[in-house]
């Protein structure tokens, strides 16, 4: 009797333990989390809206993407902190032809650009949304391998919401150099005309001003960490300081007259955008006579050339987008060469130059080509060499070209070929004044 009675138990709770572990049922599938960008069928998109949100104290979405890239390069662009899997990431240039890295060639594998996102949706306050997003990736120094990749924080900011006014709090883009080359290589261009970084803590306002039913101007401004000081407070010649922030602008006209094309990696679908960008800060540099000025001007544009049918839809679209800016002591973001130039005591900053240019097309849904070119030129190559600066950058260049298939909603695959180069003044007697790269990439990516 004691056999059955133990017998009935156990059978009765294995019979109801499926039952408790069930997920309660849905009565319809929920929304893929998407935002239309361009369609859900086709890809996930860069931020996913809240169609499908986990629980939290508000409401949570979690999204981002595995990214494995295969990256060849005809030179030895080295290992360390996986600077050799992004061509246009090259603070030092490419190796000279004369150098021992120009005989050299490598293969990587990595999945260290894969990425993770948070994005909230909290209560409203005086009319406005309220949201944050915190954006992170495995692309931060002092990691030595893959396995010991280090998170970084790309993205973390708040947001309040109004019809026509955002104010946005933390750490984003930096506003100047609004155009990211569209290169499955995450170096985006940024040592070849397209300074997209550092990604910096500010206090942002957007303001929206309508000017008929096709036109408007968006209006935004913001106070930026100054990423040029070193506020290192030793003491040391050269050190730098500031009790000033950087401050930050765009002025752009956004018009629906042409419709909508695909921008950055087919995902978003812009609006035609022209407009002003700019940047203004100072520092203090122990030791010398004055205060150095940060600065830069450019024009930007993105023009759909074909239309998307529909407003969503890829198929038969073509988009032109470019920069061009003039800077001086912003190495900090890669828009000049070098922070300082002058002898000890009188240090100016070091000018330069960018321009840039990319097309983008889509002949269906699923199917993306992009092609481009993107360089940096330092000004008054002289001063340079008074300064004593040897093998100083003259100019940086990318050309580029990639295409990129979605599988599915989630897959994506990719391959592109780049040609970087580098051109030097000053240079060591007995080395070249010339660097390239010829950069072959395949890369897989699943967006989540």
């Amino acid at each position: 009797m004691r056999c059955k009675l133990m017998f009935c138990a156990t059978a009765s709770v294995m019979l109801a333990a499926p039952v408790s572990a069930q997920e309660v049922p849905q009565q319809s599938p929920p929304a893929y989390n998407c935002d239309f960008e361009p369609a859900c069928e086709v890809s996930p998109g860069i931020y996913g809206n809240m169609a499908s949100p986990v629980t939290s104290k508000f409401k949570l979405s979690i999204g981002g993407f595995v990214k494995l890239d295969y990256v060849y390069n005809s030179v030895n662009l080295g290992s360390a902190n996986g600077i050799g899997l992004v061509a246009t990431l090259q603070p030092n240039g490419i190796p000279k032809t004369s150098s021992v890295a120009a005989q050299q060639d490598q293969s990587l594998f990595s999945a260290r650009q894969s990425r993770i996102w948070f994005k909230a949706e909290g209560p409203t306050f005086l009319g406005a949304r309220t949201g944050a997003l915190i954006e992170t990736d495995f692309f931060g120094s002092g990691g030595s391998s893959n396995e010991t990749a280090t998170m970084r924080i790309r993205l973390a900011y708040g947001t309040l919401d109004w019809a026509n006014t955002q104010i946005l709090f933390g750490q984003s883009w930096d506003l100047f150099g609004p155009a990211a080359a569209s290169t499955v290589d995450f170096g985006q261009g940024q040592t070849a005309g397209n300074p997209t970084t550092p990604r910096v803590p500010q206090l942002r306002v957007t303001q929206k001003v309508k000017l008929s039913e096709q036109n408007s101007l968006k209006l935004i401004a913001a106070l930026q960490n100054p990423v040029q000081d070193s506020n290192t407070a030793n003491g040391t010649a050269g050190e730098s300081w500031g009790a000033k922030p950087n401050i930050a602008g765009q002025a752009m006209l956004v018009s629906k007259a042409l419709g909508v094309a695909p921008g950055f990696w087919g995902l978003p679908m812009n609006q035609l955008t022209v407009g002003l960008f700019g940047l203004y800060g100072n520092q203090e540099i122990a030791g010398n006579g004055g205060t150095v000025d940060s600065w830069g001007y450019g024009l930007y544009a993105f023009v759909p050339v074909l239309r998307s049918a529909d407003g969503k839809s890829r198929a038969m679209t073509a988009s032109f987008e470019g920069q061009a800016y003039r800077a001086a002591n912003m190495s900090f973001n890669y828009a000049t060469v070098s922070p300082l130039i002058g002898p000890q005591g009188d240090k100016t900053g070091a000018k330069g130059y960018g321009l840039f240019g990319q097309m983008i097309f889509y002949p269906t849904q699923n199917l993306g080509i992009t092609a481009g070119y993107g360089m940096r030129g330092a000004e008054n190559f002289a001063s340079y060499t008074r300064s004593g600066i040897k093998d100083f950058q003259k100019s940086n260049s990318q050309a580029f070209a990639n295409i990129a298939y979605d599988l599915n909603a989630a897959v994506r695959v990719a391959t592109e070929y780049q040609y970087v180069s580098t051109r030097y003044g000053n240079v060591t007697a007995g080395t070249s004044d010339f660097g390239k790269a010829n950069v072959f990439r395949f890369s897989m990516i699943y967006f989540f």
